[in-house]
């Protein structure tokens, strides 16, 4: 089992090494390279996926609504405790909510479950993406126009996924080819833009930091035992939901917060120590689902 951990999280990891190793002496693009991975090559693979004949959309359907609840009770689940602390809701809620399942998601459910867990790890991840710019831009400010969501790549490609599976319209083969290797490409680069973030972190705010990196993964994964009790899922799809509800807050908090000025460095501090939190929770978890697995 051990093997079998270190087999998935070592590849991640190294992959962000490399990406905070070359980002200390070359400071690369990241925003033009997070555009573009979000713009271009993470729409190609959820429209591959989604497009795809061969992946029943069907049977991820109670999927979507158990990552939905985990998305969202861990707002409910979290905010006496941030009233509590007398912590900005603002603040602290929306990185609990809105986890990595893409720089860190992705790539991991893959390595730790195969290919035939890509699916399952895309739907995960666009539920993730549509609360993120429709609640999550709504608690920020609650005028945000819905409209925005449907301007989003993500969004656009996961309509015109659904579309073509859900109407039977078979694509060629050599073009679901091509967009999967165009779609392949947002893994690796997901997890180096990652590693590059990793060298901003600060430590000011790393009480808070710390705080976060607890509570995101058990309010996960407090949500997601109910959820494997009550919901038929196949084994898969419950290994792949344990590994969601423990990941650590996405990026893309961060992001959304210096847009909307919400402290973006509390944030920072939230997202970038959670994620440094993970590699003391992924291995544990991974442990966890292997032994249940076996």
């Amino acid at each position: 089992m051990l093997a079998q951990i270190l087999a998935t999280l070592l590849p991640v990891f190294a992959i962000a090494a490399c990406g905070a190793l070359y980002g200390r002496y070359r400071s690369p693009d990241i925003q033009g390279l997070n555009t573009l991975n979000m713009e271009l090559f993470v729409p190609m693979l959820v429209f591959a996926v989604l497009a795809d004949q061969q992946a029943p959309l069907q049977d991820y359907a109670h999927l979507a609504v158990a990552a939905t609840v985990i998305v969202l009770g861990s707002g409910l689940l979290l905010w006496p405790l941030a009233k509590w602390l007398q912590l900005d809701v603002k603040t602290f809620l929306p990185p609990m909510m809105f986890n990595n399942s893409g720089n860190m998601g992705l790539p991991l459910i893959v390595l730790a479950f195969g290919e035939a867990a890509l699916p399952a790890a895309v739907v995960l991840f666009i539920v993730e993406m549509l609360l993120h710019f429709s609640v999550g831009l709504r608690m920020l400010d609650p005028h945000s126009p819905l409209w925005r969501l449907f301007r989003v790549p993500v969004v656009i490609a996961t309509i015109a996924g659904l579309s073509i599976n859900l109407g039977g319209v078979a694509l060629p083969g050599w073009l679901l080819e091509a967009l999967n290797m165009l779609g392949s490409v947002c893994i690796p680069l997901m997890l180096f833009t990652l590693g590059v973030r990793m060298l901003e972190v600060d430590f000011n705010d790393w009480k808070l930091g710390m705080l976060g990196a607890v509570a995101c993964p058990l309010s996960g994964l407090i949500l997601a035992c109910p959820l494997v009790w009550l919901m038929d899922l196949p084994p898969l799809q419950v290994a792949a939901l344990w590994v969601f509800a423990a990941l650590p807050p996405a990026v893309l908090n961060y992001m959304v917060a210096e847009q909307y000025r919400q402290e973006p460095h509390r944030v920072a501090s939230l997202v970038l120590i959670g994620n440094l939190g993970s590699l003391v929770v992924m291995p544990l978890v991974l442990g966890a689902v292997f032994t249940l697995q076996a």
